[in-house]
């Protein structure tokens, strides 16, 4: 006799620190016919903090729906968690804006269609068409949006046409545009930026000549989940390299979007595999 089919779904909890937690949830989870296949956790503080955890288990297809639809009444209403789960089988699906620039946007599609992003690209849009030929061998849709002068508003009202209820996430890839605390609100899903520099430092426009005037040793690149903040979103990841003093504002740029494209695209795989849990300001990467 065959063994029964078993598929992968994530759990990841959010709750006030207390004993007990991991116990509770991997009880239910045996208690259910679930196998553990991974496990991480982390307390903000053990005393008063936050606790987090997320797990990988494998079971039937009727054990995961039993599991998922008491999960709520069996444990986190016990904690008073917050709490998500996700079919590891199923891609996020991944919106993504840009501008003129496409070293992100097209490493992000690359790697999607390879699979190393756990998501599928549903759309590219952008406030220019030069991009267009560059997006269609990948056979996502292609959607130019200009920004008239004045005309942000009736912008972000057509991208969220675009939008809202046809993806996951959003990702900024070198977009270029500062979007409204309305368009955050209105999108529903996370949206993840790449800023080209090493946040906190060189906010705002132009990071790679204020590096260069401040004479810097080390440039980098920040992907964090956007705010009506400019730049001030829970980092996600950063990395950097090493530049010289003969180095000119070019020279710099192109070092940087070495950087710009692997930062972005290890945030974009955490995020559509859970593994980040906003905190606040911050976030828990596991």
């Amino acid at each position: 006799m065959s063994a029964p089919q078993t598929s992968i779904t994530r759990l990841v909890v959010t709750c006030d620190d207390r004993p007990g937690i991991v116990s509770a949830v991997s009880t239910f989870l045996h208690e259910h016919g679930a196998n553990i296949l991974e496990s991480a956790q982390h307390s903000s503080d053990p005393s008063e903090g936050l606790f987090f955890l997320r797990m990988e288990f494998a079971a039937t297809p009727e054990a995961t729906a039993d599991i998922v639809g008491s999960f709520g009444g069996d444990v986190a209403d016990r904690y008073a968690m917050q709490w998500w789960t996700w079919p590891a089988q199923r891609p996020k699906r991944l919106a993504i804006l840009a501008s003129k620039v496409d070293h992100c946007l097209l490493d992000l599609l690359w790697r999607a269609r390879r699979g190393d992003l756990g998501a599928e690209c549903v759309v590219v849009a952008s406030n220019h068409t030069v991009l267009r030929e560059a997006v269609e061998p990948f056979g996502v849709p292609f959607v130019h949006v200009p920004v008239l002068p004045g005309g942000k508003a009736e912008a972000e009202e057509e991208l969220l046409r675009h939008l809202v209820g046809a993806c996951d996430v959003v990702v900024l890839a070198r977009y270029m545009q500062i979007v409204s605390g309305d368009f955050l609100t209105r999108v529903g899903v996370p949206v993840i930026n790449v800023h080209h520099s090493l946040l906190p430092a060189f906010v705002g426009a132009d990071p790679y000549r204020q590096a260069r005037e401040r004479g810097v040793k080390l440039i980098g690149a920040t992907a964090h989940y956007v705010t009506e903040d400019l730049d001030a979103g829970p980092i996600i990841e950063q990395d950097v390299i090493r530049v010289a003093h003969r180095d000119d504002v070019a020279a710099l740029r192109r070092s940087g979007a070495d950087i710009e494209r692997i930062v972005l695209s290890r945030a974009v795989a955490w995020h559509c595999a859970d593994r980040v849990v906003r905190h606040g300001g911050s976030t828990v990467v596991f």
